[in-house]
């Protein structure tokens, strides 16, 4: 990360800047060090000072923040405190756009109600069921329907079982081997 700092009417100590790379290098941790560059400018006016900060993260997000204090190192905590508040939000968005791991145990479970009707935008617990697609189904030996069934834990086949003539399905459980479905006996 690039840091700038310019004073005006205003000596840039050495303390002064320390405590700037720290304080944004534990924004860029909090950022997954998305940091790109940073610009911050003292300004001492009428007896207080005046800090300004521009932080420029990844994908051309710009935080600012403006703090006033009768010290530099105080205004400069202001304005670096706002960032962070900004820096935040940002995360919060980030983590938001993600999806969730369904795979852990930890992960909540929402029930939903199961519907073919669109989901009214007030509703956000109705699921629409959408078509994907409508294939014809091959008869097939439940070996030969074995060799199409994908690595992927969530791979399956739906087949229409040549020795029987009953549709089945073949799916890849959690532990790596087949399952197989076969309906009940005709009642």
């Amino acid at each position: 990360m690039r840091l700038e700092i310019t004073g005006r009417h205003i000596v840039i100590s050495p303390d002064l800047r320390v405590s700037a790379e720290r304080r944004l290098a534990r924004l860029g941790r909090k950022l997954h060090d998305g940091l790109v560059s940073a610009q911050i400018v003292l300004t001492r006016e009428h007896g207080r000072c005046r800090a300004e900060a521009t932080v420029h993260v990844r994908r051309d997000r710009y935080l600012r923040g403006e703090g006033l204090h009768r010290s530099a190192a105080g205004a400069l905590a202001a304005a670096l405190e706002r960032i962070e508040h900004q820096a935040d939000t940002l995360k919060g968005k980030w983590s938001q756009r993600q999806r969730p791991d369904t795979r852990s145990p930890e992960a909540p479970r929402k029930t939903r109600r199961v519907t073919s009707e669109p989901p009214v935008d007030g509703d956000p617990g109705r699921v629409r069921i959408v078509r994907v697609r409508r294939r014809a189904l091959k008869p097939m030996s439940v070996e030969d329907a074995a060799l199409e069934v994908g690595p992927a834990e969530s791979a399956f086949v739906v087949f229409r079982n040549a020795g029987t003539d009953v549709i089945n399905v073949l799916f890849r459980r959690a532990d790596g081997h087949l399952g197989l479905i076969e309906p009940e006996g005709r009642s």
